[in-house]
């Protein structure tokens, strides 16, 4: 009798499939979408609606058609890509744009490289950036958050408290006459503001972070990478001048920080496989996000910085390669 069994890798095996993972971050994004629906109301179902039933499809179409390829669409990637997508564009954005943007982000940002596992960049934000240059003045009109009465919201749109602090820091203001104009950080903390679907709420964002690191779906190194180089960053900026350079916690709250630092730069696909390596990929994020709000034109940053640490996954992946196994390790 043989005791050596010869076979095919993988030889460890777990639980956990892509279909199950899938669908847990979608689970993780259901108290996001809720506090969505709360202040921004039907409209808010719309877009989440449009973008992942326009995903499904486009991605059906190019796997049957194109690629000839086996159909994909059940694994719950397609649906999170258009989840994703919605909570980056106000929910008063016009249907036919959404649809161009799931269009971009399943057909360039992830089937053209050949489907799931393959693409080196984050889908949605493919759509998103494209989106944002593409319609700046559709992208920017940012309904004002309230609650629904009666199913009906305010349709009145403005800026961002993002935008507002760039916009009226740009003008020559200091940090205090600004603030008077903007949400408090407790407003912000739940959700009382205008802005994206996926940044209404940093309370709701943190919630699905905690149970997908619960569910072991991520690990804590991108995130709390991000989240305290942007605070240590922003705040030494702060600390040099407190009347021009907002204070961490104003960072930490507003734009895409949260959405983007749990949900979007931890992508399995478009991010590094090793912690060392993720560790430098959050760095990274945190500090081009940072340059971004403080010195770019635009307010926010999140989106190009994760777009540019995925160009930069590779490298991390090379440059961070566990050591094999059996690999004579040399000491002195």
């Amino acid at each position: 009798m043989s005791l050596l069994t010869i076979s095919a890798s993988p030889h460890v095996h777990g639980d956990n499939s892509t279909k199950k993972i899938m669908w847990g971050v979608v689970y993780a994004l259901i108290p996001a979408l809720l506090v969505s629906v709360y202040y921004f109301g039907l409209d808010a179902l719309r877009v989440v609606f449009i973008a992942v039933a326009a995903s499904i499809f486009f991605e059906w179409l190019i796997q049957k058609y194109l690629l000839n390829g086996s159909e994909t669409i059940s694994d719950g990637s397609a649906v999170i890509t258009g989840i994703l997508l919605a909570f980056n564009v106000p929910s008063n954005l016009p249907w036919w744009i959404i649809v161009i943007g799931a269009l971009v982000a399943i057909g360039m940002g992830k089937m053209s490289y050949g489907g799931l596992g393959k693409n080196p960049f984050n889908p949605a934000l493919v759509g998103r950036v494209f989106m944002l240059i593409s319609f700046p003045v559709q992208m920017t009109s940012w309904p004002k958050a309230q609650p629904i009465i009666n199913g009906i919201t305010d349709a009145i749109t403005g800026p961002t408290a993002l935008g507002i602090m760039k916009e009226g820091l740009d003008a020559g203001k200091t940090v205090s006459e600004i603030t008077a104009n903007i949400p408090s950080n407790m407003d912000l903390f739940i959700g009382n503001m205008g802005g994206s679907m996926g940044e209404v709420s940093a309370i709701a964002l943190i919630l699905g972070g905690v149970y997908m690191l619960w569910k072991k779906i991520i690990t804590w190194h991108i995130p709390v990478s991000i989240l305290l180089t942007v605070a240590i960053f922003s705040g030494i900026f702060h600390f040099i001048n407190p009347e021009h350079y907002v204070c961490p916690i104003f960072h930490l709250l507003t734009g895409g920080m949260l959405l983007g630092a749990i949900f979007m730069a931890t992508d399995m696909v478009s991010s590094p496989m090793t912690s060392k390596a993720q560790l430098v990929y959050g760095i990274g994020i945190g500090l081009i996000t940072v340059i971004i709000r403080i010195w770019g034109a635009y307010p926010e940053g999140m989106s190009f910085a994760i777009l540019l640490m995925n160009a930069g996954v590779p490298l991390l992946n090379n440059a961070f390669k566990p050591t094999r196994f059996g690999k004579e390790v040399k000491h002195g």
